[in-house]
């Protein structure tokens, strides 16, 4: 796929700003761009279209936007971008805490849209990241629980969670380099391509999940070790143990 063809959906009740959004990614080369102005039409054009790309409004005239990327991600891991009046920290937070790939407040720079959308669609569906598992390992053990990279699942005394796009990637990371630091740069070269500058809050809300998920006791990690200043470990296996 080129991307260029990535199909992208705007979820904004703004008509005037909708064509503007339109008219920008059009006039730098993609294709196929869609609008839709509420919750309801955005849900259906969603299911109906399967867009790469959602530009997602928070405030909608029949609901929040943050609902809405809920019921969007039950469906998959399609990326989201944000795209709202709403500048205060916590609505950012929030967002970015949800899993969203990005966020960016109005208004805006044409640039800077064309930039972001793009380097989303890149880390997403042209990275070489996304394709493969450390070198023969197919597997992550990490005590009574078990990585399965190519299912992008954790598994453990009969209970099951899937893993985001986003922290497969961080735990691929950091399993090829078990047992030693990877710095911040590192870590967000690999998830977003591009250095810590900028993704500083980003990264710790998706190790704070990926912790919920393969620790025991995420508040006193055993495994994801942070490396104050410098990045964070994954904890080599201890003599013994599988």
């Amino acid at each position: 796929m080129n991307l260029y063809d990535s199909k992208i959906l705007i979820i904004d009740d703004n008509r005037e700003l909708g064509e503007m959004v339109t008219r920008i990614l059009k006039r730098s080369g993609y294709q196929e761009v869609l609008w839709a102005g509420s919750c309801v039409q955005g849900l259906t054009a969603f299911r109906e279209e399967q867009p790469q790309l959602v530009l997602l409004d928070v405030m909608l005239p029949d609901g929040d936007g943050f609902a809405l990327f809920r019921k969007i991600r039950d469906l998959g891991e399609t990326p989201i971008l944000f795209l709202s009046a709403r500048d205060e920290d916590n609505d950012r937070l929030f967002g970015l805490g949800l899993g969203a790939d990005d966020y960016i407040t109005k208004p805006f720079l044409p640039q800077e849209l064309i930039l972001r959308v793009g380097a989303v669609l890149k880390r997403t569906y042209f990275s070489q990241g996304m394709q493969t598992a450390p070198v023969g390992k197919e597997r992550l053990i990490l005590g009574s629980r078990t990585v399965s990279f190519a299912d992008a699942t954790v598994t453990w005394e009969g209970r099951t969670v899937s893993l985001t796009a986003k922290e497969l990637l961080l735990l691929k990371k950091l399993s090829e380099n078990r047992g030693n630091i990877v710095t911040f740069d590192a870590l967000c070269y690999a998830v977003w391509g591009d250095p810590y500058y900028g993704y500083e809050n980003t990264l710790m809300v998706h190790i704070r999940h990926l912790r919920e998920k393969i620790e025991e006791n995420p508040s006193s990690p055993r495994w994801l070790l942070t490396a104050r200043g410098l990045g964070y470990r994954l904890a080599a296996e201890k003599k013994g143990e599988e």
